[in-house]
């Protein structure tokens, strides 16, 4: 039986995680004195006495807190933003290609993916792979998401009884393209430049929408939207966590594709559209699954070497 603690158990994603650990026999939840819970000489002793620590803090506590793991024989799984660029830590996405899982199932540091990255990435990373997409192609995005990937200040302010009218409509913001996702979405990609990323907030709990846009005439090679479809059922072929849907599959809505359509699940669906000009691919999951707590539980399991979708709802 495996020991594990969680440092930042009262956060959105360690709740989550936490939640999902119930009902297993096959670990041991380490617990903290809440009064401790930001005490360093504490948190260090946790982390030493685990074999698997997930670091779910803001990111400069998710530094220090690995720098409390120096010298101790334990994994960590970092959900922040702190070291998924880093040199020596896995990037905690198994599906985007075998050495990726590799590193995950034989790492000691995994970071795990940011929610807009998740969906960008699982998008725009199989079409650079192919060498359909240049490394300096223009990239655009844009991706809606539910409140609860703001965290529990912006959770109480959308569920607050009196609250500003604005929040009412969907609202743009990272206006100044210097949101903390984007280092990640072009080095793991492997973009030239980073993108051009417009993510949107709207008055729902959970659940994601992330879009890229696409000029065929841009693209490598003669693509049309039956090539790009069949690149991604390729690339993900037999991967549990990632759905290609059907060409058409839109219509079964009307049309139309909703952000919070996949709450709850821990998988992400792609789809596919467009004409002989242009087309659109577009991710569809969880912030706080496959974007966050579903994806960390997914790389414990994984280094565990057991079933990747315990405890997850596929």
């Amino acid at each position: 039986m495996k020991k594990i603690f969680i440092d930042g158990s009262e956060g959105t994603t360690g709740l989550r995680i936490h939640e999902r650990f119930q009902g297993r026999d096959d670990i041991e939840i380490l617990s903290i004195d809440p009064e401790k819970r930001k005490d360093p000489q504490e948190r260090k002793k946790m982390i030493a006495a685990s074999d698997i620590t997930f670091l779910c803090l803001p990111d400069a506590a998710a530094i220090e807190a690995a720098e409390l793991a120096e010298g101790e024989d334990v994994i960590l799984i970092d959900s922040s933003t702190a070291h998924r660029t880093q040199e020596g830590w896995a990037y905690g996405f198994p599906e985007l290609s075998e050495r990726h899982r590799e590193a995950i199932v034989h790492g000691k540091r995994i970071a795990v993916p940011g929610c807009h990255a998740t969906g960008l990435i699982s998008l725009a990373y199989p079409l650079v792979a192919a060498g359909v997409m240049p490394a300096d192609y223009p990239v655009v995005s844009y991706s809606l998401t539910g409140y609860s990937g703001g965290g529990k200040k912006m959770i109480a302010q959308y569920e607050a009884r009196e609250r500003d009218v604005e929040l009412d409509s969907p609202r743009e913001y990272g206006l100044t393209q210097k949101h903390k996702h984007l280092k990640e979405m072009q080095q793991v990609v492997g973009l030239a430049r980073a993108p051009l990323f417009s993510p949107i907030v709207a008055d729902y709990y959970s659940g994601m929408l992330v879009t890229l846009p696409l000029y065929l005439e841009l693209l490598n090679g003669s693509q049309n939207v039956e090539s790009v479809h069949a690149l991604y059922e390729k690339h993900y072929a037999d991967q549990p966590f990632i759905r290609v849907m059907p060409l058409g599959a839109e219509s079964e809505t009307g049309g139309f594709l909703a952000g919070n359509s996949v709450s709850g699940w821990d998988g992400l669906r792609i789809y596919v559209s467009g004409n002989e000009e242009r087309i659109q691919v577009a991710s569809q999951f969880d912030n706080l699954g496959k974007g966050a707590s579903g994806a960390a539980v997914e790389c414990l399991n994984l280094v565990l070497g057991c079933d990747p979708a315990k405890g997850l709802h596929l």
